[in-house]
């Protein structure tokens, strides 16, 4: 009599438990809120912008505009030998015993071989200041990232100063990631490593190639006036490609507001930038380049052509021939630039192009108040 009680009672608990369900809304499951991108990266034009005529004139991502074959072989004119030599194993190993990041390793740049090959007093390797990290996350460059990379080596400025008087160079390269974690952007760590540069060695040509300081122009006025020769800073591309390659920290009038003040801190500076080919770039738009770095003095450019340093990185977009990079050569130096280089293997910190600022650089000196210009200048071929 009592089991059939307890059996009667769950059957009724069971039933209430029921008709209470029944009688109120059935659950659903949560929906999930949609995804909405306010990246304008990944936004394409609306129904809307093709009613009204605005689609054609939107920029695309330059992904999507890349070719479908990413493996498809390179040209001819981008081939290069394997590095090896007895000056660039001498060169590997100072820069390993001093604990120094080169950007021609960090970056994979083609020219090594060249430029660590051959007497090691013409050897000419970059040096990259403040790690091997960057703080920031460019689309086409294969350095490390890190919101918070490591402290700078406080000897790293002694070191540097020590390996360069040790090859005895006549010019050198200096480049740096960029340290937003740092208050100052590592500015003052540049200064101090040039100071010491021409401490050790005054006859040394100092070139740096230095980061945007995330707009600070104060700190872009600490490093031009550090004694260095040639400041540079890279635009990498044309203002309307800019938010597709760079990091969106890294803006176009921001690079331009850099190399004008380093020019007005210090009028004799030589100033230099460099530009990428290949990214889907028009004819136009990097003659208006060139018409703004000259409105700010810019001395020196150089063209290159974007080469995929891994395939997480962002496709070429077209592989510009040697015809194209010599009209671009031909048309800069019609605009007044002091020199140029232009070629598919070029870069901003370039063996031959270094060797031309610093003959011009030292006639400067030798005739005060002079600019001397070349009738012709040509920039170096690639031999394929």
């Amino acid at each position: 009599m009592i089991k059939s009680s307890l059996t009667a009672s769950r059957v009724t608990l069971r039933t209430l438990a029921t008709s209470s369900n029944a009688s109120s809304a059935p659950a659903t499951p949560k929906k999930r809120r949609p995804t909405k991108f306010t990246d304008a990266l990944n936004k394409g034009p609306s129904f809307e912008d093709f009613v009204m005529g605005k689609a054609k004139d939107m920029v695309v991502d330059p992904l999507e505009q890349a070719r479908a074959d990413p493996n498809a072989r390179l040209p001819k004119w981008l081939k290069v030998p394997i590095p090896k030599g007895k000056s660039y194993h001498q060169v590997k190993n100072d820069v390993r015993e001093l604990k120094l990041a080169t950007v021609c390793e960090e970056a994979k740049c083609p020219n090594i071989g060249e430029c660590w090959g051959g007497k090691k007093s013409e050897a000419t390797a970059t040096i990259m200041l403040l790690g091997d990290t960057c703080t920031r996350g460019c689309r086409f460059c294969s350095v490390k990232t890190s919101r918070a990379p490591g402290k700078p080596d406080p000897m790293e400025p002694e070191n540097t100063a020590e390996a360069i008087s040790r090859w005895g160079l006549g010019y050198v390269v200096l480049t740096t990631v960029d340290r937003d974690d740092l208050v100052d952007g590592g500015a003052h760590h540049l200064k101090e490593t040039v100071e010491k540069i021409k401490q050790k060695a005054p006859q040394i040509l100092v070139e740096v190639l230095s980061g945007d300081f995330r707009g600070d122009l104060d700190m872009v006025e600490v490093l031009a006036s550090s004694g260095l020769d040639v400041y540079a800073h890279n635009l990498e591309t044309v203002e309307a490609l800019t938010p597709h390659i760079r990091d969106r920290r890294a803006t176009y009038r921001q690079s331009l507001a850099v190399l004008e003040r380093a020019k007005q801190t210090k009028p004799s500076l030589v100033t230099k930038t460099s530009l990428m080919l290949g990214f889907g770039e028009s004819d136009e738009q990097v003659l208006q380049t060139l018409k703004d770095l000259r409105e700010i003095n810019c001395d020196v450019v150089t063209f290159g052509q974007y080469m995929r340093p891994t395939k997480r990185h962002m496709k070429v977009v077209e592989y510009v021939t040697p015809e194209k990079f010599d009209y671009w050569r031909d048309k800069a130096l019609e605009m007044g630039f002091l020199y140029v280089a232009s070629g598919p293997l070029v870069r901003s910190s370039y063996k031959a192009g270094e060797a031309f600022i610093e003959n011009v650089i030292r006639k400067r000196r030798h005739n005060v108040g002079e600019t001397p210009r070349l009738e012709s200048t040509i920039a170096p071929k690639i031999e394929v």
